[in-house]
């Protein structure tokens, strides 16, 4: 069985990230478990967190897991600096396997770029949103998005979230969004890789 695990900033984060690997590994056939160290309190808690699984590793304290996924915003700082956030301190333990997944600049945006899974799920489209940094903008445009559709949405829409990546068309959309493409071409090989290695069929 394949051991995740996974660092993200809220409960976004966890709900769309674990829809996606939960949507890939069925979709290769390969079992895995998946546990959640952080998805709370933004970017600082998920850099706090990993950085005590990676001590605990090198202490030989903590288990070795077979892939760390850690999901990160890019807000204002851009994908490429998150990213180095996170390998500058993974770099450092010779073997670690990680998949970085850096939504630019906000999660909640990924739910919004396939108007037709928007539609599958709600009955009604949505508008494929634009890319600027503004704080909290795609939790408004989902927000909003989803009060079109007649729904008054409890948690801001997340609660639609597994629904939607599910209906997903995920290459279509990975070619609206590269911070999304830069995830789906990290952690595809590596699950195949492990698909080739227990030789299913």
């Amino acid at each position: 069985m394949i051991e995740i695990v996974c660092f993200g900033e809220d409960s976004s984060h966890k709900k769309i990230i674990s829809t996606i690997l939960n949507r890939l590994f069925d979709e290769e056939g390969v079992p895995f478990t998946q546990v959640w160290r952080n998805a709370t309190r933004g970017h600082g808690a998920v850099i706090k967190e990993l950085r005590l699984l990676l001590r605990d590793i090198q202490r030989d304290r903590g288990r070795f897991p077979d892939l760390i996924v850690v999901a990160t915003d890019g807000n204002c700082e851009g994908y490429i600096k998150r990213r180095n956030d996170i390998t500058n301190l993974t770099d450092r333990i010779p073997g670690l396997r990680v998949v970085c997944a850096v939504p630019d600049p906000h999660i909640e945006r990924w739910l919004l770029i396939d108007p037709s899974a928007f539609k599958a799920v709600l009955d009604v489209g949505c508008q494929a949103p634009d890319q600027k940094c503004e704080r909290d903008r795609y939790k408004k445009l989902l927000r909003d998005a989803i009060r079109q559709t007649g729904i008054s949405p409890a948690l801001g829409g997340i609660e639609y979230a597994e629904d939607i990546v599910n209906a997903m068309d995920l290459d279509r959309s990975a070619r609206s969004d590269p911070s999304l493409a830069h995830f789906l071409s990290e952690l595809r090989p590596v699950i195949r890789g492990w698909r080739a290695a227990i030789d299913i069929p």
